[in-house]
């Protein structure tokens, strides 16, 4: 067997967001002003600074507005929730992101249930969880999203397929299992409490991994021929004392078995902004 495909996040990522700047510059020819990004960071998380740096470099690219807040650690929730209610009333801005993690004595969940779902570019807000609970229209998180779209670049037809999700967050699992659900996949949810959890993943025609746990999924846990989504992301010793990426997947063993798979990095990494720049031009298309 020849091993599996490598889906390239990198490409896919970049095509949406051509996409997207095509539909921002034809959206501006037509006098409508161009949509507008707000990114708020509290502190100076190392990670968050990259995320930031690289997300307002990437609304910038396909030619819309990007605001950055920058604020120190020691700023009050009452404050950020002051910051928030203006962007809120913005008419300039159509997306707002909080960076997470937040600094302990601020609670997310007041921060996040503070933005306008309308603008909740991140997905997050209770009524967008709800809608896509629901199948409705809703501004959907960016990361199950992004793998959504990978998924279906390689068979563009997910139903009837046996999906499992491994991992049960709110930001990965859960909307995972949703949008699944919503493309007609029989879905199944499995976590560190699930019994024989490589016999649940030898089921899935179409395996996520959402665990951040590095390699913890082998080659035996796969289905010959199956489609593996790897959005774990964690560092580890490599050769020589220096660090490498690698996924939630063991990538090698995996692909040995696997009809396609993610690499980490290049895989579902570059969907994620590419997500929010397709959310944020479909929060000012609705505005």
């Amino acid at each position: 067997m020849a091993g599996a495909s490598i889906i390239d996040g990198k490409e896919i990522a970049a095509q949406v967001r051509r996409e997207v700047a095509a539909k921002v510059a034809e959206r501006v020819a037509r006098g409508r002003p161009a949509p507008g990004l707000a990114v708020v960071l509290v502190g100076n998380d190392p990670a968050s600074e990259v995320y930031v740096r690289n997300k307002a470099r990437s609304t910038r690219e396909v030619g819309m507005g990007s605001f950055e807040h920058r604020l120190p650690a020691s700023t009050s929730e009452a404050d950020l929730l002051v910051l928030i209610a203006d962007l809120n009333a913005r008419s300039d801005v159509n997306g707002i992101l909080v960076q997470l993690p937040l600094p302990k004595h601020i609670d997310p969940v007041r921060v996040i249930e503070a933005i306008d779902p309308a603008k909740d570019v991140d997905g997050f807000h209770p009524v967008n969880v709800g809608r896509v609970a629901s199948g409705a229209k809703a501004l959907a998180p960016c990361t199950p999203t992004g793998c959504l779209i990978l998924a279906s670049s390689v068979q563009a037809d997910l139903g009837g397929l046996e999906a499992v999700v491994i991992g049960r967050s709110n930001i990965v699992g859960k909307p995972m299992a949703q949008l699944l659900l919503s493309a007609n996949c029989t879905v199944t949810i499995a976590h560190s409490r699930t019994r024989d959890l490589p016999l649940v993943a030898r089921r899935a025609d179409l395996l996520v991994v959402a665990v951040g746990r590095a390699e913890m999924v082998r080659g035996d846990w796969i289905k010959p021929g199956a489609i593996v989504i790897d959005v774990g992301i964690q560092r580890v010793a490599g050769a020589g004392g220096k660090g490498r990426l690698v996924g939630d997947v063991a990538f090698e063993e995996v692909k040995a078995v696997a009809g396609a798979i993610t690499p980490v990095p290049g895989g579902v990494g570059p969907m994620t902004i590419a997500c929010l720049l397709q959310n944020t031009l479909q929060a000012a298309e609705a505005a």
